[in-house]
């Protein structure tokens, strides 16, 4: 039960950016196929990303350091960016994340989740276990921020764009600087 917990409580830390980047990422009005979809991915992501971590630990470690908050820092300012951009110059039309930006969303997410995978057999042996956990945390987190950052652009429209552009901004410095 005190593992569960434990797990629980990691799963919860490693879901806390995607809650913040999918509520950004929400404004850009998604339907709620395309959240749950998303959502869904992140999940996904979620539970393969710590069981790479684990299998190629011993690898990677003594090969190369991995500076994951970098590779996250990036692509959220790229995202923020595209969102600024969007605010300046409307397009008049709702984004569409398209498969691929699905995809790198997830990946650059759950990035953290592959870190925590090179160090969980200091955690538990039960691998799968927290892989699911990590994975239910993230989708619920995912789906809650998606569906937030829709309510916000209803309520905030046009201005809703800049306040995610200014939250993935600051989100990305942060990573950026974490790396260093």
């Amino acid at each position: 039960m005190k593992e569960l917990i434990l797990l629980f409580l990691i799963g919860l830390s490693l879901s806390i950016d995607t809650f913040s980047v999918s509520t950004c990422i929400g404004i850009y009005n998604l339907s709620v196929k395309k959240i749950f979809n998303t959502s869904l991915i992140v999940g996904i992501f979620h539970f393969i990303m710590p069981l790479i971590g684990v299998f190629l630990s011993t690898y990677i470690t003594k090969v190369l350091p991995i500076k994951t908050s970098l590779i996250l820092g990036i692509i959220l300012l790229f995202i923020a960016l595209q969102m600024f951009i969007e605010f300046i110059n409307p397009s008049n039309k709702d984004i569409k994340l398209n498969k691929i930006g699905t995809i790198l969303f997830a990946l650059g997410v759950s990035l953290d989740s592959f870190s925590v995978g090179l160090g969980l057999h200091a955690i538990t042996d039960n691998i799968f276990l927290s892989s699911t956990v990590f994975s239910i945390c993230s989708f619920t987190l995912t789906f809650l921020g998606l569906s937030i950052g829709k309510y916000l652009n209803k309520l905030f429209k046009k201005y809703s764009y800049l306040i995610g552009s200014l939250c993935l901004f600051i989100l990305s410095v942060m990573f950026i600087l974490k790396s260093i």
